[in-house]
């Protein structure tokens, strides 16, 4: 799966999301900023909805498993 990263240039630099996964955004003075930047917001993005599924889980019965996606 791979998803899309958007960079829209504005007066002072350009702002950065991916389309797919909301939450994902930031910004950066030049492109390859925020191409960084957007690298380390979808991480955090991860990590707190990893987090946040596990509180919610916390204590029952779950079952786990990798699920890659093919799309179109």
């Amino acid at each position: 799966m791979q998803l899309t990263a958007v960079f829209v240039e504005g007066p002072t630099g350009y702002v950065a999301f991916v389309e797919e996964l909301p939450g994902a955004n930031t910004q950066g003075d030049t492109l390859e900023e925020a191409r960084e930047n957007l690298r380390e917001a979808v991480a955090l993005v991860l990590e707190a909805n990893r987090a946040a599924a596990a509180q919610e889980v916390a204590g029952r019965a779950v079952t786990r498993e990798p699920l890659a996606l093919a799309v179109p």
